[in-house]
Order: C-alpha cells, then sequence, then structure tokens
C-alpha cells in the first residue's frame, strides 16, 4: 500500500507539472488533495479553519492547479497520511509526538511528502523538541533569501514575507532537508496561515493577504516540483 501510494504522489507530481507548461487548465475532476495536520498536546491545531481552503482556491485560480477545494484532516499516526501530497500544521501551543506518530511521519516524509509548519504565535519550542524526534540527526536550515523556494511561482528577493507582528523579529524561514529535497518548510514570526484566511477574520490590507497566498503558492510549488538546491 505504501509503495502504491508513493507513485500516486509522485504521478500528481507529474501531472500538475505537465499542465504548469500547458498554462491554465482546468481539469474536469480535482487529482489531489491537501490537509490540515493533527497533533496531540493540547494545541489548537484547527486554528486558522479558511486558511488552507483559500489558499487551495489561489492556486486553482492564479496558476491552473487541479487541487480539491475540499482539505482534509489527518492523524500524524494514521496511515492516510500517505494520501495527501503536502500537509499543513498550524497552531498557538503544545504538541507532542508519540515515537510512532514521529516515525509515521518521517517515512512520510522521506517517501515525497512535504509538512508546512506555519507558527500561529506559542507553538515554537514544541515543533522544534518534537521535530527532533522525527530528524534526530538534522538541524533546523534558516534559507537564504536566495533559496529557490522564494522564487518558484512568485519572486521574493527579500525572503519570507512578515504578515503578522508577534515579537518584533524578523519572518525567518527554516527548512529541514531529506536527500537535497526541502521535506519541511517552517514560517516564524510571518504567521502565513492567517494572511490566508479570509479577509474579515483579521482585516489584514489585500496586498498583505496577496504577499501571503503567494508565498503559500511557491510552498506548493518547491513541495510537488521535487528537489530543491
Amino acid at each position: 500500500m505504501f509503495r502504491l501510494k508513493k507513485y500516486l504522489f509522485l504521478g500528481f507530481c507529474f501531472v500538475w507539472l505537465t499542465l504548469s507548461l500547458l498554462g491554465p487548465v482546468r481539469a474536469q475532476n480535482d487529482f489531489y488533495q491537501l490537509a490540515v495536520l493533527k497533533y496531540r498536546g493540547g494545541g489548537d491545531w484547527y486554528a486558522n479553519p479558511t486558511a488552507v481552503p483559500n489558499l487551495v482556491a489561489f492556486c486553482n485560480e492564479k496558476m491552473g492547479m487541479m487541487i480539491d477545494s475540499e482539505v482534509a484532516t489527518v492523524d500524524i499516526g494514521s496511515s492516510e497520511l500517505f494520501d495527501y501530497p503536502w500537509i499543513h500544521m498550524t497552531g498557538h501551543g503544545n504538541v507532542v509526538f508519540s515515537a510512532s506518530e514521529a516515525r509515521n511521519l518521517k517515512t512520510y516524509l522521506e517517501a515525497g511528502g512535504f509538512l508546512h509548519i506555519s507558527d500561529n504565535y506559542g507553538m515554537d519550542p514544541y515543533v522544534r523538541r518534537e521535530l527532533r524526534k522525527v530528524f534526530p540527526e538534522s538541524d533546523w536550515v534558516e534559507l537564504p533569501w536566495s533559496h529557490e523556494v522564494f522564487h518558484s511561482a512568485f519572486e521574493f528577493d527579500k525572503g519570507l514575507p512578515k504578515i503578522h507582528e508577534h515579537d518584533d523579529e524578523p519572518a525567518r524561514g527554516y527548512g529541514m532537508f531529506h536527500e537535497g529535497r526541502l521535506v519541511v518548510f517552517y514560517d516564524y514570526e510571518s504567521d502565513l496561515g492567517d494572511g490566508w484566511e479570509d479577509w474579515q477574520v483579521h482585516r489584514d490590507p489585500e496586498d498583505v493577504r496577496l504577499l501571503a497566498l503567494r508565498m503559500g503558492a511557491n510552498l506548493i510549488t518547491k513541495a510537488f516540483g521535487g528537489k530543491v538546491n
């Protein structure tokens, strides 16, 4: 089952990359689906409920992607994790991975999956602690502005955009890699997820929301695009 799902994921990547070369073509049926990660520990994994659906709508409308408009919820320890090529994780507080959950997430990422973590303020120490269970030999790498993740679908010459103020620190984008491929992207002091939400939730200026959506589109593009430098 796992091998089959891995090949399905690679097929999804091929379909999207082919269509991206042909232009903004929409198919009759959606080919793949994104998901929000459900985790234990008490943190509000369900925060920003309109965020990923709005990002999906943006990618479908502006970039001709064929992502299912319905965003799924998936438990970190579930075999269903392998059904989704791109997983979003957010919250404000504690995060706890069991040993088996950490192994499941590691296997998913090594098989071709992608995890985007958006610190909605307050989860930073817990994310760093729990991701060490997933990749104990790896460290977070702060990605330079020249990194391809900032130049895939849209150009971000000054790196990760600042969407919401937290502790008066600059926005930072951290990554974890497996065999040269970016498998985890963590936005810190940026709050991309808030920027994807419906306008009435935070009432951010439209240009700020657009920056957040464009950066999210870059993350999806790189997740489906294979290895990055």
